[in-house]
C-alpha cells in the first residue's frame, strides 16, 4: 500500500479519488481550503487517513501538509494536483488579476507540491505524480481560452518533468477529464466582472446563468476514480490518461484535425529548411 497526497478533495473528482484510494487500503492526505469539509473522510479511516488544510497558493501550507504525510505515514508515494476551477471569458473580457490568480492556482500551485514531494520520491527512488488537466487542452472554446491555456501549460511541464523522472523511478502523468457531473461547472466556476456585447454569441453563450450543462454531464467521478487509481496501482500509468467517453471523442477528434492541417502544409512547411526551393 503507498501513501496518496491529494489536492481538492472537497467535492468532485478530488474527494472521488481519495475515497477510492483509501478503499483500496492506501494512506490519504486529504486536502481542501477549509480542512472542515474533508475531516468526515479522515474520521471514516481514521488508520488511514489524516485532513488538513491546504491552499496551494501558499508555499507554507504546502511544505506543512507534505511534512504531515512523513511524520503520520513515512512520505508521500503518490501526489495527485486537482486543486482547481473554472474560469471563463473571451479573451479581451479576461481580467489581469483573475487570470494570475488561475495560473497561480492550477500551474504554479501544481508546481509547488511537485517540488515539495520530489526529494522524498528521489531519495526512495519511487513515487507517481498526477496533474489533472482537462480536454480544454485539446480543444479550447470560446470563453475558456485562458483555462485552456492553464492547463495546456500543466501539460507540457508534465511532459518535461516525466522524462526527467524516468531515471530516477519516479513517474508522471496528464489525466484529462471530460464532463463529469461534479461542481465544475456550478459553485467551482468563476468569470470575468466584464462583460463585452460582440461576445454574446461566442463567449457569452458560456457565461454562468446561460450555460445549463451543470448536472447533465455524463462522467461518473466514483468510475473516473477507479480508473485513475487502476492506472497508478498498475505501475505502468500512460503519460495522458484520458476519463470519459467524451474525452476519447473531443482528443482523438482533435488530434485528427491537428493531423489534417499539418499533412495540407507539410511540403510547404519542409521547403522552410535552407537550400530547398520547393513551394517557392
Amino acid at each position: 500500500m503507498s501513501t496518496w497526497l491529494i489536492t481538492g478533495c472537497s467535492t468532485g473528482l478530488g474527494r472521488a479519488f481519495a475515497e477510492e484510494a483509501l478503499a483500496r487500503g492506501h494512506d490519504v492526505v486529504v486536502t481542501a481550503r477549509d480542512a472542515s469539509t474533508v475531516q468526515g473522510i479522515a474520521d471514516a479511516h481514521p488508520d488511514h487517513a489524516v485532513a488538513t488544510a491546504l491552499d496551494v497558493t501558499d508555499a507554507d501550507q504546502v511544505a506543512a501538509a507534505v511534512a504531515l504525510a512523513g511524520e503520520r505515514f513515512g512520505g508521500v508515494d503518490v501526489l495527485v494536483n486537482n486543486a482547481g476551477y473554472g474560469y471563463r471569458a473571451a479573451v479581451e473580457e479576461g481580467d489581469d488579476a483573475d487570470v494570475a490568480r488561475l495560473f497561480d492556482t492550477h500551474f504554479h500551485g501544481s508546481v509547488r507540491t511537485i517540488k515539495a514531494v520530489l526529494p522524498g520520491m528521489r531519495a526512495r527512488r519511487s513515487g507517481t505524480i498526477v496533474n489533472l488537466s482537462s480536454i480544454g487542452a485539446r480543444r479550447t472554446g470560446p470563453g475558456s481560452g485562458y483555462y485552456g491555456a492553464v492547463k495546456a501549460a500543466i501539460e507540457q511541464m508534465t511532459m518535461a518533468l516525466r522524462t526527467e523522472l524516468a531515471p530516477l523511478g519516479v513517474t508522471a502523468t496528464v489525466v484529462e477529464p471530460g464532463s463529469f457531473r461534479t461542481d465544475f461547472s456550478g459553485r467551482s466556476l468563476t468569470e470575468s466582472a466584464t462583460v463585452i456585447d460582440d461576445y454574446a454569441e461566442t463567449a457569452g453563450k458560456r457565461r454562468i446563468g446561460v450555460d445549463s450543462s451543470h448536472g447533465t454531464q455524463p462522467g461518473d467521478p466514483t468510475a473516473g476514480a477507479r480508473l485513475l487509481v487502476d492506472a497508478v496501482e498498475s505501475g505502468e500509468a500512460p503519460y495522458l490518461l484520458l476519463l470519459g467517453s467524451d474525452a476519447v471523442d473531443v482528443v482523438t477528434g482533435a488530434l485528427d484535425d491537428l493531423r489534417s492541417d499539418i499533412d495540407a502544409w507539410a511540403d510547404r512547411s519542409r521547403a522552410t529548411d535552407f537550400g530547398d526551393s520547393v513551394g517557392r
